[in-house]
């Protein structure tokens, strides 16, 4: 994280003389933003439905609350369940010169952005991405033979009509002070909680949330898949951790948790790695994300490590899921 996300993220968490400054232009957020969604409903502003049910996976927070593991957990159990999933997203990041892109396992993330690739590896499901996510979704079901489209964040994306909506919130920060943007890391007030789906929180879940935890202690070498080793083989060993991503300190705090000391590396949420960015001058281990190592595959060594993680959640969630899910088709649940 750069020292300006660091200040940014800490005057998100109070309620400082900064804040209530800016509170005049946060009132003016809030009303374009009631605004714009009114008109939405309104069908004064175009709204575009698909032919299959779509499921919009976002949050109400600006910076990384965990979606992308949900992402890939949902898309799993999807598939396990008999559906055809599709995922649209954004793609962050990606410096494509037209846009929708069609996304694979093996596509390049400079192009498409890192999250789709991760996604597309870990879930093997068609794949599209572009700003604009009604444009995303259709070129994703004109080329595949998809029964459910996942949408990638999106929440606010009112042009998409949704059947289903979750939303993911970060246990430790959840809504910081409670104000929107700029004052605050809202997107939209909280209120709009009252009208999703499911509530996902990525740690500890207050009433009418969804407990997600995270799993994951066996790190792979980015030269060698077929290499891997257990956290706490990592122990007395100098190691430098590298993290880009929106909460970086959920990455570090799974190291100590495993008892590893280690020179934290902050970059910005998908940082463009480069070899420079990772030569430290010696050849202990690095390790990083899933997500980071995407970017670092093309020039990775051999003392590179990746930590991949699996979203769990309770069998209520995905029972509950299902059966949302089965309502939208119009079938009887069993």
């Amino acid at each position: 994280m750069s020292n300006w996300e660091g200040r940014i993220h800490t005057l998100w968490t109070g309620k400082t003389g900064v804040t209530q400054l800016l509170r005049p232009l946060t009132w003016l957020f809030c009303l374009i933003t009631f605004i714009r969604r009114g008109l939405y409903q309104l069908h004064i502003l175009k709204s575009t439905r698909l032919s299959v049910p779509v499921m919009i996976i976002g949050n109400l927070t600006v910076g990384g609350s965990g979606k992308t593991p949900l992402v890939v957990y949902i898309a799993n159990r999807l598939k396990a369940a008999g559906y055809r999933p599709g995922i649209i997203s954004r793609g962050y990041g990606g410096k494509a010169k037209h846009w929708p892109q069609q996304v694979r396992a093996d596509s390049d993330p400079v192009v498409v952005g890192d999250e789709p690739v991760l996604i597309a590896r870990r879930t093997q499901c068609p794949m599209a991405v572009g700003p604009n996510r009604v444009e995303a979704a259709q070129a994703l079901l004109k080329y595949e033979n998809c029964d459910i489209v996942i949408s990638d964040d999106g929440l606010q994306h009112y042009a998409l009509c949704r059947d289903l909506e979750i939303v993911v919130i970060d246990g430790v920060r959840r809504f910081g002070n409670g104000y929107c943007l700029p004052a605050g890391p809202l997107r939209e007030p909280v209120k709009r909680l009252d009208n999703v789906d499911f509530i996902v929180t990525n740690g500890a879940a207050l009433k009418n949330e969804y407990n997600m935890q995270y799993q994951g202690k066996t790190l792979i070498n980015l030269l060698d898949s077929k290499l891997r080793r257990n956290l706490d083989e990592f122990k007395d060993q100098k190691i430098h951790a590298v993290a880009a991503i929106g909460n970086p300190d959920k990455f570090y705090r799974t190291l100590k948790d495993a008892k590893l000391e280690f020179e934290a590396h902050y970059f910005s949420d998908h940082h463009a790695f480069k070899p420079n960015d990772v030569a430290f001058g010696d050849n202990d281990p690095i390790l990083m994300t899933e997500k980071d190592a995407v970017k670092c595959q093309r020039f990775a060594t051999d003392n590179m490590w990746y930590l991949p993680i699996e979203a769990k959640l309770s069998n209520t969630f995905e029972m509950q899921l299902l059966n949302k899910i089965e309502t939208c088709y119009g079938k009887n649940t069993t």
